[in-house]
């Protein structure tokens, strides 16, 4: 295969600091705008201002092995990496050449002049520089490696419909044992939910959970009486609530659409095993009752503004943060029938912790039952500095809606939730469920769907 030349721009940078190691054994041009692009980013609190400070570090070492004018070698089997710039006079006419986007382009430009027969490609996150490049001839790509999967759709849901015969499903109902053929029912994953469905009546279902294909399927547990006012009304809301009790499912991911009852479901799960010290069954002690070990419920979720951001707020560390925890206080007061004294009680016994996940690295936290909200937000480095943090005792729920990212440096297909639920779904102390339907209220359910 002809070798390439990759010219990445700012936003590649930025989204994976390990980008310039993900092209085999093309060569890679880096524009010097782009130096200077990452240098305004380095002083970030954030992702991207890690990732600004980890390829600079990269180009450092770089400086070690050779001039990164003239080019070094990445490595065995991997292409050349150098710094470039070209003579702006290159760009069309039309193109503002005072914008870093152009000078980038620019380069990229002359590279193509001067690379003969070779292909030239830009890679960028920015879709209207792709588009830009398109329409001056240049060859340009997104920027996927650190994305696992392709779609959306793709995603793991947690639930698998197989068709089985009519008599296993009302043995299933008897209390026989029942088990998935390896061979007919593959790659089923640890705790993944099942809805048998009869070959004869496709009316005629049972719903049981997956542990691996040595073990029964697995009864769901209802919890009809519901948690702390909170029952399922479908059964993926019945399924989230049986991993969110389930002892043994130390890592649980929720994703859905808005008002489908993800982080009211977690909230009101970590309340009745930390405040009311429930009784809960575990196969890891012998299929015995015992009391959880949560001592604390602890509630978090990033701080990503929707929209314009409003800037510095004034106030003390619990003021400043106080709009972004609002929602989780909403959810905390509504479980607690709205009585705000109740709820102060809880936190000053130190039963609710409600903060920001600015300050978690460093932090280990042991016997907690942890949630933390608008996971989809996240990137993959910051999904695995959080899970990090778990220590013994601990649970961690994770929930998201990945059609509602606001942060511009990763989608669907590339945000640490869906990091998370892809990389954990085949261990056995993991779970999912995607929920489908909304449950806040009729107009909140028609929004999510025609909006």
């Amino acid at each position: 295969m002809a070798k390439k030349t990759y010219v990445l721009d700012t936003s590649a940078c930025l989204t994976d600091a390990d980008c310039i190691y993900s092209f085999a054994n093309n060569d890679i041009v880096i524009p010097l705008k782009v130096l200077e692009e990452l240098d305004k980013h380095k002083k970030r609190q954030d992702s991207v201002g890690i990732n600004a400070r980890k390829i600079i570090r990269f180009f450092d070492d770089l400086r070690a092995k050779g001039s990164l004018q003239k080019g070094v070698r990445l490595g065995k089997g991997k292409g050349i990496l150098k710094v470039a710039s070209h003579n702006l006079t290159i760009l069309p006419p039309a193109l503002d050449k005072t914008i870093a986007d152009h000078e980038i382009i620019s380069t990229a430009l002359g590279e193509d002049e001067t690379n003969g027969t070779r292909k030239t490609i830009v890679v960028s996150r920015d879709i209207n520089m792709r588009v830009i490049c398109d329409a001056i001839g240049l060859i340009s790509e997104d920027y996927t490696e650190n994305e696992v999967i392709k779609k959306e759709s793709d995603l793991y849901t947690g639930l698998r419909s197989c068709l089985v015969d009519d008599q296993t499903v009302d043995l299933f109902y008897a209390g026989e044992d029942i088990f998935l053929d390896k061979e007919e029912y593959k790659k089923l994953c640890a705790n993944e939910f099942v809805m048998l469905v009869s070959s004869s009546n496709e009316k005629k279902t049972a719903l049981c959970k997956f542990t691996d294909y040595s073990t029964p399927l697995a009864e769901v547990i209802t919890f009809k009486d519901g948690l702390w006012g909170v029952k399922a009304r479908n059964k993926e809301q019945m399924f989230a609530l049986d991993l969110l009790m389930d002892p043994d499912v130390q890592v649980v991911s929720l994703v859905g659409k808005a008002g489908s009852g993800k982080t009211l479901m977690a909230i009101a799960a970590g309340l009745e095993q930390v405040v009311s010290n429930l009784k809960v069954k575990s196969k890891l002690k012998d299929d015995t009752y015992c009391r959880t070990p949560y001592k604390k419920l602890v509630v978090s979720r990033p701080v990503m503004p929707m929209g314009k951001d409003i800037g510095f707020l004034p106030g003390s560390l619990e003021e400043k943060m106080a709009p972004w925890l609002a929602p989780v206080q909403d959810n905390l007061k509504f479980l607690t029938g709205d009585d705000q004294t109740t709820l102060d009680d809880y936190m000053e016994r130190g039963l609710i912790e409600v903060e920001a996940l600015t300050y978690i690295r460093g932090r280990s936290i042991a016997n907690a039952f942890i949630v933390i909200d608008e996971a989809q937000n996240l990137t993959a480095h910051e999904i695995k500095t959080i899970l990090t943090r778990v220590g013994e005792g601990t649970k961690i729920v994770l929930t998201g809606d990945v059609e509602q990212i606001d942060n511009i440096y990763i989608n669907e297909m590339s945000s640490g939730l869906t990091h998370a639920v892809e990389k954990m779904k085949e261990y056995d102390i993991t779970g999912h469920i995607t929920l489908k339907k909304g449950e806040r209220s009729r107009v909140a359910t028609l929004a999510a769907k025609i909006l």
